[in-house]
């Protein structure tokens, strides 16, 4: 990344004067938020199986395809995952359902793969939904974490809800156990969906992103994914705040590698600031240590996970994994971005996510 850092101080260097080059710089710094793209596969045909993602539909359970249309009319795709086991309370109240949001340079199903969410939602019983962005809308899929009117809740995010609300219409789904979920752009715009609408998620996962209300361009999000987002960090909060009458809180969780030089720690450090005033807790508030492995392996990267509470209730857990890159801890190896070693963060937010559910009003 020092040869991206060095483009971005170029490019801030240099005045840009007209509409060709404004486009060639967006270009190029939206080509350097992730690493180069996995090669395409075959998507499925709509409500089938998708043939694009065989080992996530290799789970036992129903592997969907549909789609919604946004404001502009355009056609939305999104896969799920409904569990062929069921547990008993799924019964009486419906399934809980996991919005997973991919990162730049991947589809919906590479991302189910790559996680392994589906065989994880097979053994917990859960439901889950992978909206994919549009190449029209992004050319990478990188979902527009960074756009002011997305981080207030326009653009792809009533997309999305139209997408949980289609889902939540045709099968049983308990509504008071939702969560989103994401990595990297995709842990950006879970984010955004989280705050924008807090009633309908009971928690959020967020797996190297980006720190909320920020950017604004992208230049200005590349500024972030390297230095985080400085004062601005608080005045997002602030301003969500005050969007809302009563802000219920957001159960988060964050995890990140400590060797991540495309969304660096620092917004690791910000994300968490936000949760805990999010969440009604003081900066200052205390941190227990719940696990401090030291020691790395080719299965198991040393790592720390710091909980806070308000009573005995757990509202953030934050991970930090030693020496974990831009990739999803304890993924699939053979898809890009995810890394063999553990700990298992699939396994971690359904962890989390089993402890919250959203109270109605």
């Amino acid at each position: 990344m020092k040869k991206a850092a060095g483009l971005f101080r170029s490019l801030m260097r240099t005045s840009i004067r007209t509409a060709r080059q404004g486009a060639a710089v967006n270009k190029l710094v939206t080509a350097m938020l992730t690493p180069a793209p996995a090669p395409k596969r075959k998507a499925a045909a709509p409500r089938k199986p998708a043939a694009s993602a065989a080992s996530a539909a290799a789970a036992p359970g129903k592997w969907l395809t549909s789609h919604v249309e946004s404001a502009n009319a355009r056609r939305v795709r999104f896969w799920l995952y409904l569990p062929q086991h069921m547990p008993e309370e799924t019964i009486a109240q419906g399934l809980p359902l996991i919005v997973m949001l991919h990162g730049c340079h991947q589809t919906a199903t590479q991302f189910a793969e790559g996680t392994r969410m589906n065989q994880w939602a097979e053994r917990k019983g859960y439901a889950v939904l992978y909206p994919q962005q549009l190449v029209s809308n992004q050319a990478q899929r990188c979902w527009k974490w960074y756009d002011r009117a997305t981080q207030e809740g326009g653009g792809d995010v009533p997309t999305i809800v139209a997408m949980i609300d289609k889902v939540a219409g045709a099968y049983a789904i308990d509504r008071s156990r939702i969560y989103v979920a994401g990595i990297s752009a995709g842990a950006g715009m879970a984010h955004i969906l989280a705050l924008n609408h807090p009633q309908l998620f009971a928690a959020v996962g967020l797996h190297s992103g980006p720190v909320f209300g920020a950017g604004h361009s992208t230049v200005g999000a590349l500024g972030v994914m390297q230095h985080g987002a400085a004062s601005r960090a608080e005045l997002a909060v602030e301003e969500v705040l005050a969007r809302h009458t009563r802000f219920p809180g957001m159960p988060t969780i964050l995890v990140q590698g400590e060797g991540d030089s495309v969304v660096r720690p620092i917004n690791q450090l910000q994300l968490a600031r936000q949760a805990l005033a999010l969440n009604g807790l003081a900066p200052g508030t205390p941190a227990r240590i719940t696990h401090k492995a030291q020691g790395s392996t080719s299965r198991h990267r040393a790592h720390r996970i710091d909980d806070y509470y308000a009573g005995r209730k757990l509202l953030l857990r934050v991970a930090r994994i030693d020496a974990l890159e831009h990739a999803w801890s304890g993924g699939d190896p053979a898809l890009k971005f995810n890394d063999r070693a553990g700990p298992d963060a699939t396994r971690m937010m359904l962890e989390f996510f089993a402890r919250h559910r959203r109270q109605p009003g």
